[in-house]
């Protein structure tokens, strides 16, 4: 008998989808929860065998593994069917705080208490999340990111009320998954990784809005420069080497001209305002034609797979 625990994906969309099959790969039986309208919109079925398909055909899966993984997931609209079910629940449902608060409390009735219960939020706070529940100790953030049965990255959050068994548990579960965990001590907003790139954006923004580089070329800096790097050696480890000498020296030099605004770029709210979405509209930044967004993607789930390839995380 398999020791392996039951995993409960609630929403069927990109996300849920991508943990259903992060879980399925790693030999765990999976149900995936519909919720709202996702059994007319949304076909996770038909998703992860494409996903599944893309690793095949660039040699990360054996292609005869496909069948037997798409065997171990299956799909209820049954909140209940899915709570006698699950060890683990993964949500992935709208960034609503009202709405993952009844959720949670629901789930929290239903489920026999050793079942942990996990949000993927990228935005809301996981200690309000759990607050309308009663066994708020078995209730933690675990911060995947799309897509993501290829990115390695997972961030688990701490909560003010969490266990530490819990804490440990979900991160041995993720472990086990193949994922590469990282726990966030404080739950603040952007926990770990978003608070990063963030400010990243915030700069390349700013760069542009200054007049200082095109779009295209801030992200050919980064694509062709320290992007590359950041994979092998980040930023601590950066600092480290050179010294944190020259890197106090660089940020008393440099803070004073780099971009500290609290508010989003008045050049972002004018794309807004003009209607100016990005791949939605046809251009962002930059103009998107339908074959380049289209390149884009494939690009992006090719390269990922070359890179986690190339640097033994696949």
């Amino acid at each position: 008998m398999s020791e392996k625990k039951k995993i409960a994906v609630l929403g069927a969309g990109v996300m849920g989808t991508g943990i259903a099959q992060t879980f399925a790969m790693a030999g765990h039986e999976v149900k995936i929860i519909y919720v709202y309208d996702d059994k007319l919109r949304a076909k996770p079925m038909e998703t992860m065998e494409t996903g599944l398909r893309v690793l095949a055909d660039n040699q990360a899966l054996a292609e005869d593994r496909i069948p037997e993984i798409l065997e171990r997931v299956t799909c209820t609209e049954s909140l209940e069917e899915a709570a006698a079910f699950a060890d683990v629940i993964f949500e992935c449902i709208v960034e609503n705080l009202a709405v993952k608060q009844d959720y949670f409390a629901k789930l929290d009735a239903m489920c026999k208490e050793s079942t942990i219960l996990a949000t993927n939020t990228s935005a809301i706070s996981v200690t309000e999340i759990a607050e309308k529940s009663v066994h708020k100790e078995r209730i933690i953030g675990t911060h995947f990111w799309n897509p993501a049965y290829l990115m390695p990255l997972v961030e688990v959050i701490k909560t003010r009320y969490v266990s530490e068994d819990v804490v440990h548990e979900t991160y041995d579960l993720l472990e086990k998954a193949g994922k590469c965990p990282v726990i966030v001590q404080k739950d603040v907003p952007g926990f770990l990784a978003n608070r990063m790139q963030h400010a990243l954006f915030r700069e390349a923004i700013s760069i542009v809005e200054r007049g200082i580089a095109t779009a295209e070329d801030v992200d050919k800096a980064i694509k062709y420069g320290f992007g590359m790097r950041l994979g092998v050696r980040a930023p601590m480890e950066v600092i480290d080497a050179g010294g944190t000498d020259l890197t106090y020296s660089i940020h008393e030099y440099l803070f004073p001209h780099i971009e500290n605004s609290t508010e989003p770029s008045k050049l972002l709210k004018e794309k807004l305002e003009e209607g100016k979405l990005g791949f939605k509209s046809g251009e962002g930044f930059m103009k998107w034609s339908q074959s380049d967004i289209e390149k884009s993607q494939k690009d992006l789930i090719e390269g990922l797979i070359k890179v986690a390839r190339a640097l033994d995380r696949l």
